[in-house]
């Protein structure tokens, strides 16, 4: 999300991180921008920025607990679900002038919506006008389909438009990673050049100038699992694997649609998530999807580099926000 804002002309002054791999990340992305390790919950008047005029609160509190993938502790019962509270705590301690809450979209479903009723409550009893919605990064420009909540809040009383599609056609998988170099299973480069020139316009922007980029990282799968991927068509999933190789489970019948997903480079990205875990495979290559071609498909430009042992760079990726979704929900904020 910072990225994000940077990108629509907003200077982030601090941020507030627990994970110490994500942490190092943003300190090596953002060397200007004060950032705090550790719990929010200690955050208090002393550390925040001075108030300044169009001030903006923003930030992501955690979602697990509201995915529709996680339904052993999705709901009120779960510590983590309640964590909003702190984000509201810095509302009320600050009172920007707007603030912009992120979600995965199970936050509406979960336990009825009480969660997003609260919030809004919470907000109208700080003060705050509040509309929130449910935002696809394909249609802003992101070579993914990925919804997101988003909630905007304002101290002025503004109800704000959220922002319409930009794109008739979505950015395909093809046009985001094609002139990536080629990788094996395994592979590790801190660095590589560029193989060719980008075709696609999504692709020369992303570029680092026209030398090359890091993280081309890849999880080494074992040979009986790089054999299933020999099977699976583009578009295709578990279900395409001969039932001789997937001895090993109990009752492959009972596998998520979205295990063993080949993707399909003439469509956008499912969603990236835990592509480690969910085993996504490269459309015409039979491996797994390297960092960097999971942060294009996120809308990470090259530039952007990603710190810590490659397992905490997936989860780093797979739990961001589309740095392009998020621009255009700031957008709107720099436009009132």
């Amino acid at each position: 999300m910072s990225l994000g804002a940077e990108m629509a002309g907003i200077d982030v002054k601090l941020a507030v991180e627990k994970d110490h791999h994500a942490a190092a990340t943003y300190a090596h992305n953002y060397p200007n921008t004060r950032l705090y390790i550790g719990d929010i919950a200690n955050i208090d008047e002393k550390c925040l920025p001075k108030k300044e005029n169009n001030t903006i609160l923003f930030g992501g509190p955690p979602c697990q607990g509201f995915s529709t993938s996680n339904q052993r502790t999705r709901g009120s019962k779960n510590h983590s679900n309640w964590l909003f509270q702190e984000y509201i705590r810095i509302v009320r301690l600050w009172q920007p002038d707007w603030v912009v809450f992120e979600n995965v979209k199970g936050i509406i479903e979960t336990e009825k919506g009480i969660f997003v009723e609260r919030i809004q409550n919470d907000l109208a009893d700080s003060g705050y006008t509040t509309t929130h919605g449910v935002l696809c990064a394909s249609d802003f420009g992101v070579p993914q389909v990925r919804s997101r909540f988003f909630l905007i809040g304002s101290s002025h009383g503004f109800n704000v438009d959220f922002p319409k599609p930009l794109m008739k056609d979505p950015v395909t998988v093809k046009e985001a990673i094609s002139d990536l170099p080629k990788l094996d299973n395994g592979a590790n480069y801190d660095f590589l050049p560029y193989p060719c020139k980008p075709r696609f316009q999504y692709a020369r922007n992303m570029r680092n100038g026209d030398i090359g980029c890091s993280n081309h990282n890849v999880t080494r799968n074992a040979a009986y699992v790089i054999e299933r991927y020999n099977h699976i068509p583009q578009g295709g999933n578990w279900e395409d694997i001969p039932e001789s190789l997937m001895a090993n489970y109990s009752d492959r019948k009972r596998c998520h649609t979205g295990i063993y997903h080949r993707l399909d480079a003439d469509k956008p990205s499912v969603v990236i998530g835990n592509f480690r875990k969910n085993m996504l495979i490269h459309p015409t290559q039979d491996r797994g999807l390297s960092l960097r071609e999971a942060a294009r498909l996120q809308s990470f430009p090259d530039w952007y580099e990603f710190m810590g042992s490659i397992g905490f760079q997936q989860q780093q990726v797979g739990n961001a926000v589309p740095p392009l979704l998020a621009m255009s929900v700031f957008f709107i904020l720099t436009r009132n």
